[in-house]
């Protein structure tokens, strides 16, 4: 694997191979490439580097260009094909190897921070399963959490959107045991929260779930997440247009101070409701 974490035969590796192949067999710099196909010097160097796969169209000029018929073209396809069909895939090994996660959540508590009565009850919302598969999904699920113990436990901040506090669950009790979890974990030393208010109004993640991956090569990558489908994002430009969003919100979030006591709060008035009056 690569430092642009592509394997040597992957397709996108193939085809920012062929890209600065075919740079260097012409003798051109960037520069006199970047005039010949009227595209920006900096965009040309970060399809060479793999930072991005770029367009259909950009492999197309560089065809002409190098005279290379349709060979950039297809492999341009085929580094895509390979893109769309790896885009529920690898996740789960990004996150094994992160050592710090960034993460908003929309409208459901994180998995890293759910207990198990709640995580069941979401997935149950994820279709159809017998009771033993879900078990086993809700295993899978808090063996997750392992990460956020120990001696190399991750460095972990998460966003909540103020509506994932506001959402309960049926079951009372296991709503009040969600809360009462995340008070807990809002005070690990490893653990940050902050509460996004209502009162912010729209901004550019209100209706997307993303998670920032710090890994130990320096690398970041990012999962962006809506209610319809998942992608892991790699390509440096869409990685850090996603990471100043967060930035963004972050800084209009409530402070972790303010947002334990809203957690505590709202704790507090689930457990009032919750308990029956004396008569």
């Amino acid at each position: 694997m690569d430092g642009n974490g592509d394997d040597g035969l992957s397709a996108r590796a193939v085809y920012r191979n062929e890209l600065l192949r075919q740079r260097e067999r012409s003798g051109w710099t960037l520069a006199e490439l970047s005039e010949r196909t009227k595209y920006d010097g900096s965009y040309l160097q970060r399809l060479e580097k793999g930072g991005r796969l770029g367009s259909v169209d950009a492999a197309g000029m560089l065809d002409r260009t190098y005279g290379t018929g349709e060979l950039l073209s297809h492999l341009w396809r085929l580094a895509k094909r390979e893109a769309g069909a790896n885009r529920y895939e690898g996740f789960s090994e990004v996150e094994a190897e992160a050592t710090g996660i960034h993460e908003f959540s929309v409208s459901t508590v994180p998995g890293l921070l759910q207990t198990p009565g709640y995580a069941e009850t979401v997935l149950r919302f994820d279709g159809p399963a017998s009771e033993e598969v879900l078990a086993e999904q809700v295993q899978a699920r808090m063996a997750r959490q392992d990460r956020l113990t120990g001696l190399k436990a991750l460095q972990y901040r998460g966003l909540l959107d103020e509506s994932v506090i506001h959402r309960p669950v049926p079951d009372s009790q296991v709503w009040g045991d969600q809360l009462a979890h995340l008070v807990q974990v809002a005070q690990e030393p490893n653990i940050s929260l902050q509460i996004v208010p209502f009162g912010i109004g729209p901004h550019a993640l209100v209706f997307n779930a993303v998670q920032l991956l710090w890994l130990p090569s320096g690398r970041t990558v990012a999962y962006f997440e809506n209610i319809w489908s998942g992608q892991l994002v790699q390509e440096i430009e869409d990685v850090e247009r996603l990471r100043l969003a967060y930035d963004l919100l972050r800084d209009a979030a409530l402070s972790t101070a303010d947002s334990l006591a809203l957690l505590r709060t709202t704790l507090e008035d689930h457990t009032s409701c919750a308990t029956p009056r004396q008569t």
